[in-house]
C-alpha cells in the first residue's frame, strides 16, 4: 500500500458545504425524499437521465460511448432513526427504533418528529439522577421503557401535533474539525452519497455509469436489491462507511481501519456471510490504488454488511466491490470522518472506472 504525499486533496476539491447539507438533511429509512432531491439538484446537469424507481431509489445515468461495460455505484440515502408507535393518555410518545441503534446513546437526546403539521421538537425523558438508585445507574435503560416528551398536556393535544407512524430524527450539530475532518449525524451514509455525486461529476469514461442513491439499507438492503436487478450492471461498487478504531476503548484487531489512512477496500464483511469480494474486483481495486499512488486499507470484517452483499446476488451474479470511509462513532449523532479519506475514495473509484472503460 502507498500513501500519497503532497498538497491535501481535501483542501483543493472537497465541498464542505455540500457535506454539511447532506448530514443535516433528515431521511430515516423509508423517508429519504429530501436526500433524493439533493441527488437530483447536484446531478441534473451532469448525467443524461435521472429516474426515481418504485422503491424510491434515485438512478442517475451517465451514458458511455459504448453499450458495454456498465458500472453501478450504490450509496444508501437513509439514516437510522425512530418512529412514533404509541401516544399515551398523558401525551407522551412511545417509539420504535428504525435501524441499528444502541439504547445507551438515546437517553436524554433531543429529537425532531417530522409530522404532517410540521416539525415538532421532543426530548427523550428519563428519571432524574436525584431519585435514581445505585442499581438503576448501573443499567442501560432499554428503549421500550423510554418516552418522548413534546410538551403536550394530554393525548388529545399530542395527537393534534404528531401521529403514529411519524419519523423521528435525533438532533445534532455539524462541526468542522482540524486536519480536514468533520463531525455530524448520518455520516453513515451521507459520505457515500457525496462520493457517488462527485464520481459522476469527475469521471471521464467510455463506460456507462449508474449512480444510485438507494433506500432502506439500514433495515435490510432493500433498495439496492431491486435497483441492481433492474440495471444488471457488469460491475458494481457499494459506497459506505466502516468502523475507525483509532480511539480509546477499541482494540486494534477489533477495528483496524484508521481515519486519515485512505478508503477501506472490503475483502470480506460479516465474516463472509455478507460479501466475499471476487478476485477480479479485488485485483482491480488494489492495482488501481498502487498504480496511481492512492492510499487504501484492506478489511476483513466480522460485523455488519452493506448494499454490496445484495447487489452481488442479483441476476446471474454481479461482480461487486465495497469501498468504506473510516468513521468514528458510527450510528450515533456525532460521527467523525476525514474529508481526505473521502477524496481518496473518489479518486480511486474514478481511476478504477476509467480502467474498466478502457478494457
Amino acid at each position: 500500500m502507498s500513501k500519497k504525499e503532497g498538497k491535501s486533496k481535501a483542501d483543493k476539491y472537497f465541498n464542505m458545504d455540500l457535506m454539511r447539507e447532506l448530514c443535516q438533511t433528515n431521511g430515516i429509512s423509508g423517508f429519504e425524499e429530501d436526500i433524493a432531491e439533493i441527488f437530483e439538484r447536484e446531478l441534473k446537469d451532469v448525467v443524461d437521465t435521472i429516474e426515481k424507481d418504485n422503491m424510491g431509489n434515485m438512478i442517475c445515468t451517465k451514458k458511455g460511448k459504448k453499450s458495454k461495460p456498465s458500472v453501478m455505484l450504490a450509496s444508501h440515502m437513509d439514516e437510522i432513526g425512530l418512529m412514533v408507535r404509541f401516544i399515551d393518555d398523558n401525551g407522551f410518545l412511545r417509539f420504535s427504533k428504525i435501524g441499528g441503534i444502541n439504547d445507551q446513546m438515546l437517553q436524554n437526546q433531543t429529537v425532531t418528529i417530522h409530522s404532517a403539521q410540521g416539525d415538532v421538537t421532543g426530548v427523550l425523558g428519563s428519571k432524574p439522577p436525584h431519585i435514581t438508585t445505585a442499581e438503576e445507574r448501573k443499567k442501560v435503560m432499554p428503549f421500550d421503557q423510554m418516552f418522548i416528551d413534546i410538551g403536550a398536556k394530554d393525548k388529545e393535544e399530542a395527537e393534534s401535533m404528531v401521529s403514529v407512524g411519524d419519523p423521528i430524527t435525533i438532533n445534532s450539530i455539524f462541526a468542522e474539525y482540524p486536519h480536514n475532518c468533520f463531525m455530524g449525524k448520518a455520516i453513515d451514509n451521507r459520505a457515500g452519497c457525496y462520493v457517488v455525486m462527485e464520481v459522476l461529476k469527475r469521471v471521464n469514461t467510455d463506460a456507462t455509469v449508474y449512480g444510485v442513491g438507494t433506500v432502506q439499507e439500514e433495515v435490510g438492503l432493500k433498495g439496492a436489491r431491486v435497483a441492481a436487478f433492474k440495471l444488471n450492471p457488469d460491475w458494481a461498487f457499494a459506497l459506505d462507511t466502516t468502523l475507525s478504531g483509532d480511539h480509546p476503548g477499541v482494540k486494534p484487531d477489533e477495528a483496524p481501519a484508521t481515519m486519515g489512512d485512505g478508503p477501506v477496500i472490503v475483502l470480506i464483511d460479516a465474516g463472509g456471510r455478507g460479501i466475499i469480494t471476487p478476485k477480479k474486483v479485488r485485483d482491480l481495486l488494489i492495482s488501481t490504488g498502487d498504480e496511481n499512488d492512492i492510499p487504501y486499507q484492506l478489511e476483513v470484517g466480522d460485523g455488519g454488511t452493506t448494499d454490496g452483499s445484495t447487489i452481488q446476488l442479483q441476476r446471474e451474479g454481479i461482480p461487486t466491490g465495497v469501498f468504506s470511509v473510516p468513521t468514528r462513532y458510527i450510528h450515533t449523532p456525532c460521527s467523525v470522518a476525514s474529508a481526505e479519506d473521502i477524496e481518496n475514495t473518489i479518486e480511486l473509484i474514478v481511476k478504477a472506472i476509467e480502467k474498466i472503460g478502457n478494457e
